[in-house]
C-alpha cells in the first residue's frame, strides 16, 4: 500500500463571505450591492487608502536606514510597546508596572490565535477546555478555538424580539456558568451584531466577572472605528483593567488604518505583576517561534510610525473620523428612507442605534435569500449588513428592496 495520496479528504465547504463577494463579481446586474464584506468603502464603492497611510509609507520609502532583517520573534518592540498604550491608554498603570505582554501577530486572526493556544497550554481550566463566545459572534472565532482544542460554548448576546443585545442572558450566564470560566467579549463594535452594552452595563458585567473569578478574552478589531473616538472605543477594556480583571486584549490595525492586507496586529496580556509577565512573554515566545517564527515588518513599521509621531497621530486620527462619520450618515440616511419617506412596516431603530461597520437589520434568511437572488443585493443569511458598503450612490436602491422583501413584494 501506498502512501496517503489524499483522495479521502473531504471536500470543504467554501468561506460564506469570500463565496459571496465571488458571487458578486460575477453579476452582472447593473445596480448589484455588495453589503457582504466587512472592509471600509468611500462614497464611490472604492477601497480608501488613508492619506496618513500614503505620507507613512512615502516616509519609510526614503528612509536609509531600513533593512529587512528579521525582526525579533515578538515583534518590533517600538510597535508592540505604541499599540499597547494606544488600547490600555498612555498612563495606564499596568503598562506602567511592566504587567503587560505584548506580541506583534497576523492581524487579529493572528492574535486570536496565538491567546487561544497560550490558553489551551497553560490555563487552569475548571474542567474541559471551553470558551464561551456570544451568540453571534466572528464565524472565525469557532474554528480558532476548536484548532486548539478548546471549545467554544455560547452565551446569549442578540436579542432577535428586540434587535438589541439580551443583557440579562449575557448576566445570567456569566453568573451560571463554572467559575473561572473564559469569555470572549467584543471591545467595541461587535461583529456581527452592532450590538454593545452601555458603560453602565459593561460595569455590571465586570462585577460578576470579579465576583465569579471568570478570564476576560478581548477582541478589538475597530477601535476608532466605531464612534470615531479611540479613547471611547476603548472603555471597556480599560475599564476592566482599572478594575483588576484577569484579561488579554486581540487588536488590529486591518480596519482603523486601511491595513487589511499588511495583516497588523497584537496581542497584550495583562498579567498580575512584572515576574508573572515575564514567564508569560517567555512561554509566547516559544509559541510564536513555532508557528511563524518572526512576524512581518512594512505593517508595523507603518503603524508605528503614524502612533510615535504626533503629527501623524493627528491625521490618522482625522482619518478615522472620516470612515467613522461616514458609516453613521448611512445610518442616519437609511432609517430616513426607511421610516419617513418608505414608511416600511416595523420599528428601525436599530439601525442607528447599532454601531460600527455592522448591522443586523432583523429580517430572516428567506428574506436575505431573496434580496440577493432578485435584488442583487448580496449580504449574509442572518441578515447582516455592512454598512460600508452603502454610499449615496446606492442606498436608496437598497432601502427599497429592502421595503419590498418586508412587504412580502419582492
Amino acid at each position: 500500500m501506498s502512501a496517503e495520496t489524499w483522495q479521502q479528504v473531504p471536500l470543504a465547504p467554501p468561506d460564506s463571505i469570500f463565496k459571496l463577494t465571488a458571487a458578486y463579481k460575477a453579476d452582472t446586474f447593473e445596480r448589484k450591492v455588495n453589503l457582504g464584506v466587512g472592509a471600509y468603502r468611500d462614497d464611490d464603492n472604492k477601497p480608501w487608502v488613508l492619506p496618513v497611510v500614503k505620507k507613512a509609507t512615502g516616509m519609510l520609502l526614503t528612509d536609509e536606514t531600513l533593512d529587512h532583517e528579521y525582526l525579533p520573534i515578538l515583534g518590533l518592540p517600538e510597535y508592540t510597546a505604541a499599540a499597547a498604550k494606544l488600547i490600555l491608554g498612555f498612563d495606564s498603570p499596568a503598562v506602567q508596572e511592566k504587567r503587560v505582554v505584548s506580541a506583534q501577530t497576523i492581524s487579529g486572526t493572528g492574535a486570536n490565535h496565538l491567546g487561544a493556544l497560550f490558553l489551551s497550554r497553560f490555563y487552569g481550566f475548571n474542567g474541559d477546555k471551553k470558551v464561551y463566545l456570544s451568540n453571534p459572534t466572528w464565524a472565525n472565532h469557532h474554528a480558532i478555538f476548536r484548532n486548539v482544542g478548546i471549545e467554544p460554548v455560547d452565551y446569549p448576546y442578540y436579542d432577535p424580539k428586540t434587535i438589541g443585545l439580551d443583557f440579562d442572558g449575557f448576566i445570567n450566564t456569566l453568573k451560571t456558568a463554572p467559575s473561572r470560566s473564559v469569555f470572549l467579549l467584543h471591545a467595541c463594535a461587535h461583529n456581527p451584531t452592532g450590538v454593545d452594552p452601555t458603560e453602565d452595563q459593561w460595569k455590571v458585567i465586570a462585577d460578576v466577572i470579579l465576583e465569579r473569578q471568570h478570564y476576560t478574552f478581548f477582541d478589538c478589531a475597530y477601535q476608532g472605528f466605531a464612534s470615531g473616538d479611540l479613547d471611547k472605543d476603548a472603555f471597556a477594556v480599560r475599564y476592566f483593567v482599572d478594575r483588576g480583571v484577569p484579561m488579554l486584549v486581540c487588536q488590529s490595525f486591518a480596519k482603523n488604518a486601511g491595513l487589511y492586507g499588511e495583516r497588523v496586529g497584537a496581542l497584550h496580556v495583562v498579567s498580575k505583576d512584572e515576574e508573572t509577565a515575564n514567564r508569560v512573554k517567555s512561554q509566547l515566545s516559544v509559541l510564536q517561534r513555532s508557528e511563524i517564527s518572526n512576524p512581518p515588518s512594512h505593517g508595523a513599521r507603518l503603524v508605528t510610525l503614524i502612533l510615535s509621531n504626533p503629527v501623524l497621530f493627528a491625521e490618522w486620527k482625522q482619518d478615522i473620523s472620516t470612515m467613522a462619520s461616514r458609516i453613521i450618515t448611512m445610518r442616519k440616511e437609511l432609517y430616513k428612507l426607511l421610516t419617513e419617506e418608505l414608511h416600511t412596516p416595523g420599528n428601525w431603530d436599530h439601525i442607528i442605534n447599532q454601531i460600527g461597520m455592522f448591522s443586523f437589520t432583523g429580517i430572516n434568511p428567506d428574506q436575505s435569500k431573496a434580496l440577493v437572488e432578485k435584488a442583487h443585493v448580496y449580504l449574509t443569511v442572518n441578515g447582516r449588513i455592512s454598512m460600508a458598503g452603502l454610499n449615496s450612490n446606492n442606498i436608496r436602491y437598497f432601502a427599497e428592496s429592502l421595503d419590498k422583501v418586508v412587504r412580502g413584494a419582492l
